[in-house]
């Protein structure tokens, strides 16, 4: 009895001073509210974006995505991989065979391969079925060929980033000059955190400083085929947000169409049920069957076995 009270006596005070910090600690942040920090003052929110992929019912715009996938290979591509993705991917963009062929066998980066006859690491053109080739032979030289920055992967970068297709598109055309920048509140970025050498200033970037220059710099950098918007800077960074929105999920199509016919089977079968309910058992009344001692049968056995017995009642 003794222990249990006095472990109660413990817990309680333990919950009292758990308690008591918790009230301090939102006091002073009431008080006292912390800095804001210069990244999160002069950090901007991914500018809207529109394409036709978005929504439960979107659709690729494939002459967008050809588009984009020209700015990838003619800008991206020489720093930036697209390691989860093949050639062959590239029939779902509307290339023919014959195109696909060439697109991989003209592929600036060969495929990393072995030579049959030494057994030395060598390169060949790239087929098909071959993904596509990362710019740099492993993490190492490609820090040493960027400043020591690491060019992410492009596979999946519209899923690995918070906005999508909405921060690659702000991030390509967000560059600006710190000098004559002004956030929000109208306020300079101070002098201590603009970008120091070998870095640029990007307000859609975490920190801010971000260490791969601006990719697209000038209309027409892209020459895109007769009958296409030009090749503006803001056109080419959508075109290119929406090539990797399609190469971080391919088959975005196809699970649209299978959510549409899901809701719709399950809206159908929805109807049946109630309507079957309507008509089958709405008016039923339902009966309580008694059992046990409430059982007649049971109770005329009971009352004949005590009229042998000589029992009343």
């Amino acid at each position: 009895m003794i222990l249990r009270l006095l472990l109660g006596l413990i817990g309680a005070a333990f919950a009292g001073v758990v308690m008591i910090s918790l009230i301090s600690n939102v006091v002073t942040s009431i008080q006292d509210p912390a800095d804001e920090t210069v990244e999160h003052e002069f950090h901007e929110h991914a500018k809207p974006l529109s394409l036709a992929s978005d929504g439960p019912l979107g659709k690729f715009d494939r002459q967008q995505l050809q588009r984009g996938f020209q700015v990838y290979k003619e800008v991206c591509a020489a720093c930036h991989g697209l390691n989860l993705v093949a050639f062959r991917n590239l029939h779902d963009l509307g290339y023919e065979e014959a195109e696909v062929k060439a697109i991989a066998n003209q592929w600036a980066i060969e495929v990393p391969s072995v030579n049959p006859e030494t057994g030395e690491a060598a390169t060949r053109k790239a087929i098909p079925s071959d993904n596509f080739p990362s710019p740099y032979a492993n993490e190492t030289a490609a820090r040493a060929a960027n400043n020591n920055a690491l060019p992410p992967d492009l596979s999946l970068i519209t899923k690995a980033r918070e906005g999508g297709a909405a921060y690659t598109y702000s991030l390509l055309t967000g560059y600006r000059n710190p000098a004559t920048y002004r956030n929000h509140h109208g306020k300079p970025l101070p002098a201590a955190n603009r970008p120091g050498q070998g870095l640029y200033f990007n307000p859609y970037f975490a920190n801010l400083n971000i260490a791969m220059p601006p990719p697209l710099t000038s209309a027409g950098q892209v020459t895109y085929a007769p009958g296409n918007p030009p090749p503006t800077v803001d056109q080419m960074a959508k075109d290119v947000s929406a090539f990797l929105v399609w190469a971080a999920e391919p088959t975005l199509e196809k699970r649209h169409r299978s959510g549409l016919a899901v809701v719709i089977f399950l809206l159908f079968a929805s109807v049946l049920g109630y309507l079957a309910y309507r008509q089958i058992w709405a008016e039923a009344k339902r009966k309580v069957r008694a059992t046990g001692p409430l059982d007649p049968a049971n109770q005329a056995k009971s009352r004949s076995a005590k009229r042998k017995q000589g029992i009343a009642g």
